[in-house]
């Protein structure tokens, strides 16, 4: 059964919400008589999204309109480009501009939507903020932030060259934290556990765990986490294809819509579990990759180049270009084409690439890694040989 967080990021769904369409209201009344079971999901997204998003700005009807038009052309303009492009526009990123819109409206009183700006639509999908969604607002961080949860409700915040900031959580509600393209951030959950965010992530997390178990969701990205033993409290961790149980153990998780989502376990054991399949075992330095019929295929990795981001760089062993530029593409919210250079695509790459703020470092690192140079339009990179 879907999540309500997966018809958030149904495009489908977005439509219906944003725009009044006859053809898109029959075809989700249609969609709840078929899939009864998913009525429920469906109203606590509808709520979710009239709480947090579109439904309850200050946009007026032709706002929206002109809104939804902007996503779209955005849409439609990633859509041209080639296929070699490592970049991909992440439905995900939507659901977020619905979470956050509300209150980055209030907030950014001085932003008017007019036809000639994607203001809106752009700070959006590319902001530069981290956002901290709790009690009904939105709290915005310029720097990777680090969060201590505490068993009273209390979250600590901090970051760099920054006070110390603390905020009540309330126990009943699920929080979620949006760490944008180029940024990081941690995470340590009530019961000390503790989470590394990676770069275009999106995870929810309760203040306290209930007397049963512990639950978390990774709705986009990509993280790693090393869990508190508890025998008493399982830990589970969600993603929209399975989930993972949690046996006292340290491991990465992938969720990126660009790439298959897969597991990367460092330490002590998980199992998976995806709809209609039976639980699967996973031993330490193995890596299970998902596939859409809901099976795994498992090998044997070193695990540093699936983890070293959380230390700030990323390290490759005789890494093809595709998936080097994957890698720092998604980073940087940037995409890459080198299509017309065959040999180019042939190229592998080892050592370490460490993900400064300053992208030109980084280029010139591939650049000598790679015997490449480079040239830069706006968020397009064209790589050729020297």
């Amino acid at each position: 059964m879907k999540h309500y967080t997966d018809f958030l990021k149904d495009g489908k769904f977005l439509r219906w919400q944003l725009l009044d369409d006859d053809a898109l209201n029959q075809y989700w009344r249609n969609f709840k008589i078929e899939h009864p079971e998913s009525i429920k999901e469906i109203e606590q997204a509808i709520v979710y999204i009239k709480n947090k998003g579109m439904n309850n700005s200050n946009l007026n009807e032709n706002e929206r309109a002109l809104l939804f038009h902007k996503i779209q052309t955005t849409i439609r303009q990633r859509h041209k480009v080639k296929q070699r492009r490592l970049f991909w526009y992440s439905v995900a990123a939507v659901a977020i501009l619905l979470i956050g819109l509300t209150l980055f409206y209030h907030q950014r009183e001085d932003i008017v939507i007019t036809p000639d700006k994607e203001l809106i639509v752009g700070e959006l999908l590319n902001n530069e903020d981290i956002q901290l969604i709790t009690n009904k607002e939105s709290i915005y961080f310029q720097n990777d932030i680090e969060v201590k949860l505490d068993k009273g409700g209390k979250a600590e915040i901090s970051q760099k060259n920054k006070e110390i900031r603390e905020i009540e959580i309330k126990q009943e509600q699920l929080n979620t934290l949006i760490v944008p393209y180029g940024k990081r951030s941690t995470l340590t959950l009530a019961d000390g556990s503790k989470i590394w965010l990676n770069s275009g992530s999106v995870l929810e997390f309760p203040a306290q765990f209930g007397d049963k178990k512990r639950e978390i969701r990774l709705t986009a990205g990509e993280m790693y986490i090393e869990v508190t033993h508890d025998r008493s409290k399982p830990f589970f961790v969600h993603t929209s294809g399975f989930n993972v149980r949690v046996y006292g153990t340290k491991f990465n998780i992938s969720n990126y819509t660009d790439s298959p989502q897969s597991v990367v376990l460092v330490e002590g054991s998980v199992s998976l579990q995806s709809k209609g399949h039976k639980e699967l075992f996973i031993t330490p330095s193995e890596k299970a990759v998902y596939s859409e019929s809901g099976t795994f295929e498992t090998r044997q990795v070193d695990v540093d180049q699936f983890i070293s981001w959380r230390e700030g760089y990323l390290s490759f062993d005789k890494t093809s270009m595709s998936e080097v530029l994957q890698k720092i593409g998604r980073y940087y919210n940037l995409s890459f084409d080198y299509e017309q250079d065959v040999n180019l695509q042939k190229r592998t790459c080892s050592g370490k690439i460490y993900l400064s703020d300053n992208f030109d470092n980084v280029m010139t690192t591939v650049a000598l890694l790679t015997s490449t140079q480079y040239r830069k339009e706006n968020k397009n990179i064209f790589i050729t040989n020297q």
